[in-house]
């Protein structure tokens, strides 16, 4: 008798004999997938769901019960294939360049973006140094610098040393930072607690609640924000490995993109238990707002870790590690992603439980835009620990190829999910 676990990896085998075969000429990989013109379900992508549509392919199988170790090694056996591809620039774009990096050179509307404090300076001239070495001495794209604390004139002098671009700081207002006046104190309490017993990291730091919520939907209302549509987000203390001369926010712009990534990875479902039922209480309520051609399958894949997605009642879990991201601020800006926003920020999840900003983010891109929009960075070498993006290109350096992590955190890996669930064949040849 076929078990459900059985079927799983049959129907997986299935997937991936269809999605790669070598040719025996060339050695080049070869998918099937095809490039879709419509969304899911035979909707064409501005055609409005109705409520049970989205909602039977949103809604989780709560029965499934399996484990997926052979999954696992089967979709990092994905991962590694990908990735022995050896790459350049994207091939199937529009791309700008600013050869003789003049500062003529005409900018697109974008900021370099950093949420960052005093005294993590040297850790920030670490990563701005690389960014300066690897892309923007070509383009002196500008600086935008966030802190909830006025920036020293140590931190704003030395950081204006190490920038080719012009620098702007940001005093985030308490009313963006601090916690909101409905959060309930007690269950607040009860949550932190549940969280620290389950040795959840930050669950006890309001900070980092703040952080969070600033995060995921308030940062680009800032005043200093307001003039800018595209930002790079970038952190302290990480890697860039890769040379890329093409300037990635005009790559965004001229070919139709809203949202940019690296990593993709799972998250403890502990801290967004509930993220996931509010999330599908506004879809029922607002169902106009879900563009047809989501990433539904991998928000909602229950195949790698049905046990995370279990806990976290029907969301997957993977999200885009948004410690790199590039994107269109003026899709947070608009109605679909901005109301969502305000229905989280109501039911006080990011500080009863731990909501962070990479799932919101990357749920409100799955749902409100059409998948065809995202792009995966491939040739972008990018490290934060421990996690990594490291091509098969000759523009890296300082990294192994094809390196995510150690062995041990493969099924932290949710990158296979996108390629299998949401990347067409145009996609995959794009680089």
């Amino acid at each position: 008798m076929l078990t459900t676990k059985k079927l799983g990896g049959l129907f997986l085998c299935l997937v991936l004999l269809a999605l790669f075969r070598h040719s025996a000429s060339d050695g080049k990989v070869h998918n099937y997938l095809q490039d879709r013109q419509i969304g899911l379900w035979g909707k064409p992508r501005n055609v409005a769901l109705s409520v049970d549509q989205v909602m039977n392919h949103l809604n989780f199988d709560v029965e499934y019960n399996g484990t997926s170790d052979e999954l696992v090694s089967q979709n990092m056996g994905l991962y590694k294939e990908v990735y022995g591809k050896k790459i350049d620039e994207p091939k199937t774009a529009k791309l700008t360049y600013n050869q003789l990096h003049s500062v003529e050179y005409e900018l697109a509307n974008a900021t370099l973006l950093t949420l960052v404090r005093n005294k993590e300076l040297e850790d920030i001239v670490f990563t701005i140094r690389q960014i300066e070495e690897t892309w923007n001495h070509q383009f002196h794209y500008p600086y935008t610098f966030m802190n909830d604390e006025e920036f020293t004139e140590e931190f704003k002098q030395t950081v204006k040393r190490h920038t080719s671009g012009e620098c702007y700081f940001a005093v985030i207002p308490s009313a963006m930072w601090a916690k909101p006046a409905h959060i309930d104190a007690t269950k607040q309490k009860q949550g932190v607690a549940k969280l620290q017993d389950n040795k959840v990291q930050y669950a006890g730091m309001e900070s980092y609640h703040n952080m969070c919520r600033f995060n995921s939907g308030l940062f680009y209302h800032l005043e200093e924000l307001k003039k800018f549509k595209w930002y790079w987000r970038f952190e302290p203390a990480t890697n860039y490995f890769c040379h890329v001369d093409y300037d990635i926010f005009k790559f965004m712009e001229d070919n139709n993109k809203t949202y940019g990534f690296t990593i993709s990875l799972y998250d403890d479902p502990l801290t967004v238990e509930t993220l996931w039922p509010v999330t599908l209480d506004y879809i029922r309520a607002n169902p106009h707002s879900v563009n047809p051609n989501g990433a539904f399958k991998w928000l909602t894949d229950v195949n790698q870790n049905p046990d995370i997605t279990k806990q976290a009642n029907g969301y997957s879990t993977c999200h885009f590690w948004s410690n790199f991201e590039v994107a269109n601020m003026d899709f947070y800006r608009d109605e679909p992603y901005s109301k969502w926003f305000d229905a989280l920020d109501k039911n006080g999840g990011f500080y009863y439980e731990r909501w962070g900003d990479a799932p919101v983010h990357s749920i409100g891109v799955g749902l409100f835009e059409d998948k065809s929009k995202v792009h995966w960075f491939r040739d972008i070498g990018y490290h934060h620990s421990p996690y990594s993006n490291c091509p098969n290109s000759e523009r890296c350096s300082r990294c192994k190829k094809g390196d995510f992590a150690n062995s041990e955190l493969d099924n932290q890996n949710c990158l296979s999910n996108w390629i299998k669930y949401e990347m067409t064949f145009k996609d995959l040849q794009q680089y």
